[in-house]
C-alpha cells in the first residue's frame, strides 16, 4: 500500500500578517502611550506567530497513524491511530466549521485550513472533519488504509457491531 502525503496551503496567513502590520503600524502612531504600544506590539506578534503557525496543513500516512500537521511552524497537529479509524467519506463543511481547529457540538471536531470540501472520519465513533483540496484521494486512501486493518472483535467494516 502506497504511502500518502498532501499539504494544502491557504492564503490566510497573508491575512494574518496583514493584521500584525496593521497593529504594529498602530503601534508606532500611539508612541506616547508606552502600555498601549506595548499591547499593540504584543498583539501583531501573536498575529506572526499565527500566520506562521497556520499556511499549511499536511495530511500523511506514517504508517501507523493518519498525521494532520499545521505549519510551516509546526505547532499544531493531531494523530489517529489506524486501529481507531472506523470509516471516511467526502464532505462538505459549512461556514459554521469556520477556519482552524474547531469543536461543535451534534457536528464534532473540524481541522480546516481553507475552502469546504473535507473528509468526514469516523474516529472511535466520533466524527471529524478533515479540510483538503483532495478529498477524493484522501477519502480513497482512508478507507483502503481501514480495510487492510484487523477487524476488531464484534464489527464489521462499516464500523458497526455484529
Amino acid at each position: 500500500m502506497s504511502q500518502y502525503e498532501h499539504t494544502q496551503r491557504s492564503p490566510l496567513h497573508l491575512v494574518l500578517m496583514a493584521g500584525a502590520g496593521v497593529f504594529a503600524g498602530q503601534a508606532v502612531i500611539v508612541r506616547q502611550e508606552q502600555p498601549s504600544r506595548i499591547v499593540l506590539l504584543s498583539v501583531a506578534a501573536l498575529f506572526i506567530f499565527l500566520a506562521a503557525c497556520f499556511a499549511e496543513l499536511t495530511v500523511r500516512d506514517d504508517g501507523e497513524r493518519l498525521v494532520l500537521r499545521y505549519g510551516p511552524m509546526p505547532m499544531f497537529g493531531w494523530k489517529f491511530s489506524w486501529n481507531d479509524v472506523e470509516s471516511a467519506e467526502v464532505g462538505r463543511t459549512s461556514w459554521i466549521d469556520g477556519l482552524g481547529i474547531h469543536w461543535i457540538p451534534g457536528r464534532g471536531t473540524t481541522f480546516n485550513l481553507w475552502g469546504f470540501d473535507c473528509v468526514v472520519v469516523r474516529v472511535k465513533g466520533k466524527v471529524v472533519h478533515i479540510g483538503t483540496d483532495d478529498a477524493v484521494a484522501l477519502a480513497q486512501h482512508i478507507r483502503a488504509k481501514i480495510s487492510m486493518m484487523p477487524l476488531k472483535e464484534g464489527q464489521n467494516r462499516g464500523g458497526a457491531a455484529v
